[in-house]
C-alpha cells in the first residue's frame, strides 16, 4: 500500500502536517482534530455579525472539501443541527436556508438534513407543510418534532403514524399534557 501525497514519515513526538500545513496535535487521530477544527471555523463564522449566510455558505463548502467525506459531512450536519435551533422559524431561517441548499446539493445526509430543518421550523412557524412530508421523514426529524414542536396537528399526525413506537408515545404523552 502506497503512501498518500500529503503523508510524511515523522520521529516519534514530532508535529505532523495537514496538507494544507497546518499542524495536527499528535494526541488524537488527524480526522478527529479535523473534525473539531472545522465545527470551531463553522462555529465562529455563524457568530460573526459581519457574515451573513451566504459567507456561511461558503464556509460549509470549504469543509466539504475536506479529503474525509464522512467526516466533512459528519461535522456539517452537526453544525447545520446547532445553527438551527438557533435560528428562529422565519425569514432568518429561511434565507439561512436558502444560501445552503446549493452548497449541500448532492450530498445526501446534508441535503436531507437542511430539508428536515426547513421542514420543523414551517410546522414550528406556522407556515403550511405536508403531512406527507412529516410521515416520511427520518426517525430523527420525526424524534425530534414529538420532543420539540407544540403544533396540535403534527402531535397527532405522529402519535397515529409515526414509524417508531418511541415517537407515537412520545407525541401521545404530549398531547394528553396538552390536553391538560
Amino acid at each position: 500500500m502506497g503512501r498518500r501525497e500529503h503523508q510524511t514519515s515523522r520521529a516519534s513526538g514530532s508535529a505532523q502536517a495537514h496538507p494544507k500545513g497546518t499542524p495536527f496535535p499528535e494526541t488524537g487521530p488527524e480526522g478527529h482534530w479535523r473534525y473539531f477544527r472545522h465545527l470551531d471555523r463553522l462555529d465562529a463564522i455563524s457568530v460573526d455579525p459581519d457574515a451573513g449566510p451566504a459567507e456561511e455558505a461558503g464556509a460549509v463548502a470549504v469543509v466539504l472539501r475536506d479529503p474525509d467525506p464522512v467526516m466533512a459531512e459528519s461535522a456539517v450536519v452537526t453544525h447545520l443541527d446547532r445553527r438551527a435551533v438557533r435560528l428562529a422559524p422565519g425569514a432568518e431561517f429561511a434565507a439561512w436556508a436558502r444560501a445552503l441548499g446549493p452548497v449541500l446539493d448532492g450530498r445526501e445526509f446534508p441535503a436531507r438534513r437542511l430539508r428536515e430543518w426547513t421542514l420543523l421550523h414551517a410546522i414550528g412557524g406556522g407556515a403550511g407543510w405536508s403531512p406527507a412530508d412529516l410521515t416520511a421523514a427520518s426517525d430523527w426529524c420525526q424524534r425530534t418534532a414529538a420532543h420539540t414542536l407544540a403544533d396540535l396537528g403534527a402531535l397527532t399526525l405522529l402519535a397515529g403514524s409515526a414509524r417508531t413506537h418511541r415517537v407515537r408515545q412520545t407525541a401521545a404523552q404530549r398531547l394528553r399534557r396538552a390536553a391538560v
